[in-house]
């Protein structure tokens, strides 16, 4: 009787799910989507620890390579990223509590203040783009529209910014209908010019306690204003993150904290 009403229940999810596929989606949907976008980007009843190898392409410069530590505790808006390789830049770091983001260099012991707009390690990514994607919050919808990007059915927004903690005034965006997970973003100015695109090809599923997380595989993060001709064509520079080794439990306190970033850039 049991794996007959498990069945039912399949086929109603099943049933519910294709209708919302097919059918117009109104204000409601619309905004209980984004906010299921937001919420996959959220880790709030957990901890989380990860590596992160960042992957920077400068046309006709060549490849720069830093892997990264990143640690999260989202419910209390706090994150940590110890940089762990290549050698010259190992021990560096970067620390958010209260509201603000810091930056330690262990060449000279200092902590500057930094910001979500920054350009973590002169990459293509921003400090922001490593913590939670607050769409729902942060933002208004302008306009949606139905929209298909390559085999997924997506709602694509115009989304205006509401916060002046943003890192971008305006983006697109676009949230695969069927789970809730952001397929593609573009950033743009006050000016609406495309500043940067953002992919992500796939989601890693991890399942901790009951509860299972989704995850970029990696963000493929093109830039728009920085790049050189080359041949007569212009390339812009592109920054690949990947994003592997997921583990969500809670961490010891100290490891968000100005102290753990200098004790640790002396190991």
């Amino acid at each position: 009787m049991r794996g007959f009403m498990k069945k039912i229940i399949t086929v109603l999810c099943l049933v519910f799910t294709s209708a919302f596929l097919n059918a117009e989606v109104n204000m409601d949907q619309a905004k209980e989507l984004l906010q299921s976008a937001e919420d996959s980007t959220c880790f709030y009843n957990t901890d989380m620890k990860g590596d992160y190898q960042i992957v920077h392409d400068k046309p006709g410069e060549g490849r720069n390579v830093l892997s990264a530590i990143l640690y999260r505790r989202d419910s209390q808006r706090k994150w940590t990223i110890l940089i762990t390789g290549p050698d010259s830049d190992k021990g560096k770091g970067y620390l958010q509590f209260d509201s603000n983001i810091w930056f330690f260099d262990p060449s000279d012991k200092r902590f500057t203040f930094s910001s979500a707009r920054d350009k973590f390690q002169n990459t293509n990514a921003n400090t922001s783009d490593f913590a939670p994607q607050l769409y729902a919050q942060d933002y208004e919808i302008s306009a949606y529209k139905e929209s298909k990007l390559g085999k997924f059915d997506c709602i694509l927004y115009l989304l205006k910014a509401v916060s002046k903690d943003v890192a971008y005034p305006e983006i697109k965006l676009w949230v695969s209908k069927a789970d809730g997970l952001m397929r593609k973003r573009e950033d743009y100015s006050l000016s609406s010019q495309r500043l940067r695109t953002i992919a992500v090809p796939s989601y890693q599923k991890i399942t901790n306690k009951d509860k299972e997380y989704s995850v970029p595989v990696n963000m493929i993060i093109q830039d728009h204003l920085r790049g050189k001709k080359i041949d007569g064509k212009m390339q812009y520079e592109k920054t690949v993150i990947s994003i592997s080794n997921l583990v969500f439990n809670k961490v010891d306190d100290i490891v968000y904290t100005k102290p753990y970033l200098e004790m640790m850039s002396v190991k």
